[in-house]
């Protein structure tokens, strides 16, 4: 089954390529290309901007000491986001077990009045997909945003491309229900 890639994947398989030879260059111009998407999975994944940036300098050790192992360039994208999904992860661990988890706080009713009366279309879909749950916000992200296939997001989320369609399905039936709610 031959896949059809963008430039963009091709130059990243190339730059990967160059990166498993010792180019530095290369490095500079992966970590220039993939440092802010994996920050953004960080920061959705955890939900705390300071924190995804240690996550993700932590991630990049990793890449960086496992580039070599990297057997298809062309696997660049999932490897990665698998590497930053598994870190958030590990760090949530360990939270949970200091019992130092943060929680999101409920929006008072006045802001949810606020949001409602936005004829803005965007700040009112970024109004909703806040109030998702995170998982939901994660996979919608990754889907949209990132414009990742259900078998990269099974892959990085370690889930059948099964579990992926039905909570895909729920996420934006989530979402709808907020947007609904919120008119």
């Amino acid at each position: 089954m031959a896949m059809e890639r963008s430039p963009e994947q091709i130059v990243d398989e190339l730059l990967v390529l160059r990166w498993q030879e010792g180019n530095a260059a290369a490095v500079e111009a992966m970590v220039e290309r993939w440092q802010p998407r994996l920050w953004r999975h960080a920061c959705r994944l955890l939900g705390r901007r300071d924190v995804a940036s240690d996550i993700t300098q932590e991630a990049w050790i990793a890449i960086v000491k496992g580039i070599g192992r990297l057997r298809d360039p062309a696997c660049f994208r999932r490897w990665a986001f698998l590497i930053v999904t598994r870190k958030c992860a590990d760090w949530i661990r360990v939270q949970q077990r200091q019992r130092d988890v943060l929680r999101q706080v409920p929006v008072p009713p006045e802001e949810a009045d606020d949001a409602s009366a936005d004829g803005d279309e965007i700040e009112r879909l970024r109004w909703a997909m806040k109030r998702l749950p995170e998982e939901r916000r994660v996979l919608l992200a990754m889907f949209y945003r990132e414009q990742m296939s259900l078998h990269e997001i099974a892959d990085i989320l370690e889930i059948p491309v099964g579990t992926v369609k039905s909570r895909l399905y729920h996420a934006r039936e989530e979402l709808r229900e907020v947007i609904e709610r919120s008119q």
